[in-house]
């Protein structure tokens, strides 16, 4: 298992069997971090199941009571359905079994999922760590934030944080600064899309064919997104330093000045932030 064995032994469970556990468990197997063996999908289609079965070998059940019993229980629904699922978690988890919950419910945050809990007389002081994963995971690009609550230590959380960091940046943060984060690395890869299919549209209106367009178009934010990272430079540095005097470069960066292509940004982050404290009351 790419030379750990932190994730030998650990049954892993999905409440939910959709995008966002496609995107986390997926290229894990793929990667064969994770056995398929060791993996339960719970999901209400029978569509979904199948899916899940044929294409990645893992065992699929209807109701979440097996789920339930896996070691890292991955909480892969919406916030609404948290509570049933929750429900159900202690109709059939036993005193001496402690596990570790693993939510991915946009705008939950610890202390309501403890209050949750605590509504149907949790038998432990249950161990959960929140995230926000974004989608770049299922091409082993993408971005986890996680908080953990009082009872989860360090080293128990180790588990999880070697599954996601095997598919992209993994980083612990306050919790306080999650819906801010999360604004950006779990809703940027959506505005990063837009960008991209404009920049494939401005090319294609000269003569690009779409399909040469919309590959260079991504690599491009591919390139430049790698270029901050590896550089360490600031974007703003990086950005002077392809604009000619004079040049072609400055002349499109008036016009996103013109279009007011920052403060769009920065506004389409802020709404994203707003909106997932909403989800979360």
């Amino acid at each position: 298992m790419n030379g750990s064995n932190v994730l030998d032994g650990c049954t892993i469970g999905f409440i939910g069997g959709g995008n966002m556990a496609r995107a986390i468990i997926a290229p894990l197997i793929m990667k064969k971090v994770i056995q398929p063996e060791r993996v339960i999908i719970s999901a209400k289609t029978s569509k979904t199941r199948q899916h899940w079965q044929k294409v990645y070998g893992v065992r699929t059940v209807e109701h979440n009571t097996d789920v339930l019993l896996c070691d890292i229980i991955f909480l892969a629904i919406k916030p609404q359905c948290l509570d049933t699922a929750i429900k159900q978690a202690f109709d059939v988890i036993p005193d001496e079994k402690q596990r570790i919950f693993v939510s991915i419910a946009a705008g939950v945050t610890l202390d309501r999922l403890k209050q949750i809990m605590a509504k149907y007389g949790n038998p432990y002081k249950a161990k959960i760590i929140r995230t926000m994963p974004n989608m770049p995971l299922s091409v082993s690009e993408g971005i986890t934030l996680y908080s953990r609550n009082e009872y989860v230590s360090e080293k128990e959380a180790i588990p999880v944080v070697e599954m996601f960091s095997h598919i992209g940046i993994v980083q612990e943060i306050d919790e306080s600064l999650m819906n801010v984060a999360g604004g950006l690395a779990g809703c940027g890869p959506a505005f990063g899309y837009l960008m991209i299919e404009a920049l494939a549209d401005g090319a294609v209106k000269h003569g690009l064919p779409r399909e040469l367009a919309m590959k260079f178009s991504a690599q491009v934010l591919v390139g430049a997104g790698k270029m901050v990272i590896k550089t360490e430079k600031h974007p703003g540095i990086l950005k002077d330093e392809v604009c000619s005097p004079g040049g072609t470069t400055i002349a499109g960066v008036h016009q996103l000045e013109i279009g007011a292509v920052r403060a769009s940004l920065m506004n389409a982050v802020e709404a994203a932030v707003n909106r997932s404290k909403e989800l979360g009351c």
